[in-house]
């Protein structure tokens, strides 16, 4: 199934962005072995061109290496990925404060919505 990609955006950077939720997740752990350029491109539904630049990107960020003839693997860095997944809670957060701001909800109001958010919608009213 393809990925769900935005063409608003550059494709590459959005295949970076999901294969580093898929190693934050924990669908790639750390020293895992990643599916080929092409395998991931055929997933992703996207010209491996584009997929090559995506990982030549998180290489050159250190997110993976490349073993010659063995493929790319995940950063056996376990710091490093807590920071790149503690960054994109990080922006998340952000945006949702963003989003709730627009909606006209003060800083002060937004810890009420998550409490009865995470309690399935149950108002306190």
């Amino acid at each position: 199934m393809p990925w769900d990609l935005d063409e608003n955006r550059p494709i590459y950077l959005q295949l970076m962005e999901r294969i580093e939720q898929d190693i934050v997740s924990g669908k790639y752990n750390p020293g895992d072995k990643l599916p080929s350029v092409r395998d991931l491109a055929l997933e992703a539904g996207v010209n491996p061109n584009t997929m090559q630049k995506a990982m030549s990107e998180l290489e050159r960020d250190g997110l993976i290496h490349a073993k010659r003839t063995s493929g790319r693997f995940i950063t056996e860095d376990e710091n490093m990925i807590k920071e790149l997944k503690r960054e994109l809670a990080q922006e998340h957060i952000r945006a949702f404060i963003e989003n709730m701001r627009q909606l006209g909800f003060d800083i002060n109001e937004i810890p009420e919505l998550i409490t009865d958010a995470a309690k399935g919608g149950q108002s306190n009213e």
